[in-house]
């Protein structure tokens, strides 16, 4: 009897383990199942970039990532390495994934109009990001004041001295939409001081060799302008290294944008006259609201929202003010924002300034 019973026991709490263990199996699968759901009702964004030869795409990717995340969307990061028919396919690619919003930093915008409509019309919405996509009437353009960078360059220029100057132009790319509205800023503010442009250049595909090449091959030019506008901190890069072959560095006013560590380097060192900065993380964190807010088909609103005629539609622009940055408020501008670090900057100086 007294085994019987243990057997009873036995058998009792064997069929609660077994209940306990499939009801556990059970709440797993719902949970799983939960889970899957949840990940399907989030806002899928497609990132496509040019390349990331440029230092400040990577702090724009990590930053609209991150906003993107804690507004509880995805981000499907693509780089297309300045090949115009990768960055095709990678757009193609998104299309096919059902992808709510496709953000997209061009390489030739010309070349993207149709994978623009075609996005379109399968029902994505689709971001120009920092460049604009002409006639392609994107759901919204991305970007900073573009005519104020160039008007910011000119400016510094001209308040350290420059009137009746000569000046070369060292451009970006020719088929990067945003080079012809910092041309137009810069030249507009030379024009009004009566400073001539004694030439202007393009580099393909941003390539800052080519700026420096430029240099080399041009040094008669070069000797004859008192100062050189950069498209960006990494042409500025080389042109100032080869004028520091050519013992002409600190002797001509260079400028660029972009606010690399470099470049804010050779600002303190006297080798670069400016730079523009560009609060890259305040434009990829509302970019990434304004994402989220057209996947949902939300209003986009704010004080910084205005319009973009592209060629063919007008369209929202997101704008963002850029900020002239020189030795004189370095420290306010970059180093208190917490864009680079203060021993980071004044790396190759022997004494720190003082504030």
């Amino acid at each position: 009897m007294k085994r019987r019973l243990c057997k009873l026991a036995e058998r009792a709490i064997a069929l609660f383990l077994s209940m306990a263990m499939l009801t556990g199996c059970g709440s797993s699968a719902q949970g799983n199942k939960s889970a899957g759901e949840d990940e399907q009702d989030k806002v899928q964004i497609g990132m496509c970039f040019d390349s990331f030869v440029i230092e400040r795409w990577q702090r724009d990717r990590d930053a609209f990532v991150s906003t993107a995340k804690e507004l509880g969307a995805e981000v499907n990061v693509q780089n297309a390495n300045g090949d115009v028919e990768q960055q095709k396919q990678q757009i193609e690619y998104f299309i096919k994934k059902g992808m709510d919003v496709i953000v997209i930093i061009s390489i030739d915008a010309e070349a993207l109009v149709d994978s623009v409509k075609k996005a379109q019309d399968a029902g994505i919405k689709v971001i120009a990001y920092d460049r604009a996509i002409p006639n392609a009437a994107a759901d919204l353009y991305v970007s900073f004041d573009n005519t104020k960078v160039g008007e910011l360059m000119g400016e510094a220029m001209v308040d350290a001295g420059l009137t009746d100057g000569k000046v070369v132009v060292i451009n970006g790319s020719p088929k990067d939409q945003n080079v012809p509205m910092v041309v137009a800023g810069f030249t507009s503010v030379m024009e009004k001081n009566g400073n001539e442009i004694l030439d202007e250049y393009y580099c393909d595909g941003w390539k800052a060799e080519l700026a420096g090449d430029y240099v080399y091959k041009h040094l008669d030019k070069v000797s004859e302008a008192d100062a050189i506008m950069c498209g960006n901190d990494d042409l500025a890069s080389r042109v100032v290294y080869a004028l520091s072959e050519k013992r002409l560095a600190g002797k001509k006013l260079v400028t660029g944008q972009d606010a690399d560590l470099e470049a804010c380097q050779r600002i303190v060192e006297g080798t670069q006259l400016m730079t523009v900065y560009k609060p890259i993380e305040k434009l990829a964190q509302k970019a990434a609201e304004a994402a989220v807010a057209l996947a949902e088909d939300k209003e986009l609103e704010g004080e910084e929202m205005s319009i973009y005629y592209d060629g063919a539609k007008t369209i929202p622009y997101l704008k963002i003010e850029p900020v002239a940055v020189s030795k004189e408020n370095i420290d306010e501008v970059i180093i208190k924002s917490g864009f680079h670090l203060r021993e980071d900057v004044y790396l190759n100086v022997t004494k720190f300034q003082s504030n």
